[in-house]
């Protein structure tokens, strides 16, 4: 009998056990997935290019999938149980194009108070954090992992904003530049790296819509130097880490904000890049592509011995590639390498063919050996 009952606690003990353990696991997955959102770049033609005037009209051709609206954001201040727009509504597009390093956003906005008649902070703001590589981890000076050099100048101009950035977008900018670049690389913000342009027909303290457009480069390093930076090479079907708050401020005369709109469910966001948010750089939808298109490109892999290999790229579906060297001779490979006889700039032609049509790209003294 005294062997049942301590069989019978042992039972009910280890139950309780896998229960507690069962439980701490699903809070646990609750927490690791509780931002497992992800978003998506849309991808202009590079006949379509938005121009950047501050207006909407080039981003029609942009799908509704791609919005990120209010429904993404929350108040993490604790000032706002939940969104309003009849006090503010935020709609965000991000685009890219193909070929280009450059990432280009359409911010439209109504808020029943804009706040941007002081020079400094105090400005309702859009602010972009932007990890291209997605290295992650903390990138401004007072979360430097070196307590010796926290909030010091010496991480402020070394770290901060280095690997990944972050911009305080004033909406609007009145008497002031358009963003101030959180970091010791202001020169990100200007020509030929970034560029912006508004529209809005509001004063200070009233309310109205805003429609915001810019571009901006995105870096894998960005120091105070501009001659040692490095860009991020922007590839199809690639994940970026992006995030951002709406700063939103509705009484000039008052220091604090009145929420703080956040994509990310950490508020630290703002200085760590791992809180940031996969967005993918997509292909072409499919009203933008060819049924059949040839494209391709090639590199000397030997100039003393004159050879070429030729990549094709083409697009869609192919059943043969017939390229011409421009030296008398062919091939009939996907991918070939060719050696030149003889020194000299060459046209080079690839056809291909598909059960959708035919199609060829020619490029003129490109290939060229010595």
């Amino acid at each position: 009998m005294i062997f049942q009952i301590k069989s019978f606690f042992n039972l009910k003990t280890k139950a309780k056990y896998v229960l507690l353990t069962a439980l701490v696991l699903h809070i646990s997955g609750q927490t690791n997935a509780q931002d497992n959102r992800s978003f998506q770049v849309f991808q202009f033609p590079a006949n379509k290019i938005p121009t950047i005037d501050g207006n909407s009209d080039d981003w029609k051709i942009v799908p509704k999938n791609y919005v990120v609206g209010m429904d993404q954001l929350w108040d993490d201040s604790g000032k706002q149980p939940k969104a309003d727009p009849k006090n503010l509504d935020i709609s965000v597009k991000v685009g890219w194009v193909k070929g280009l390093n450059r990432l280009y956003f359409l911010y439209e906005a109504y808020d029943d108070y804009w706040d941007f008649s002081l020079p400094g902070l105090h400005n309702d703001t859009f602010e972009l954090i932007v990890d291209a590589d997605q290295s992650g981890g903390p990138f401004i000076d007072r979360f430097h992992p070196n307590p010796n050099l926290t909030n010091t100048m010496d991480a402020y101009f070394s770290y901060h904003g280095v690997h990944a950035q972050n911009y305080h977008i004033f909406t609007p900018a009145v008497e002031k530049d358009w963003t101030m670049v959180w970091g010791s690389q202001p020169w990100i913000k200007n020509l030929p790296y970034a560029n912006a342009s508004y529209h809005y027909d509001f004063k200070p303290g009233q309310g109205g819509k805003l429609t915001l457009e810019f571009w901006i480069t995105p870096f894998d390093y960005a120091g105070n130097d501009p001659s040692r930076a490095i860009e991020s090479i922007l590839t199809e079907n690639k994940n970026i880490g992006l995030c951002w708050a709406i700063i939103d401020y509705d009484d000039v005369n008052k220091t604090e904000n009145n929420g703080f709109w956040n994509l990310s469910k950490e508020h630290k966001m703002y200085g760590n890049a791992s809180y940031s948010l996969p967005f993918k750089l997509m292909p072409l939808e499919n009203q933008f592509k060819k049924d059949i298109e040839a494209k391709w490109s090639f590199k000397v892999v030997n100039m003393v011995k004159r050879e070429v290999a030729f990549f094709d790229e083409s697009e869609g579906e192919i059943n043969s590639w017939d390229w011409d060297f421009g030296d008398g001779t062919t091939a009939t490979t996907q991918n070939p390498i060719h050696q030149y006889k003889e020194a000299g700039k060459y046209v080079v032609i690839l056809k291909i063919k598909g059960p959708k049509g035919t199609s060829q790209l020619s490029k003129v003294w490109d290939v060229a050996v010595k």
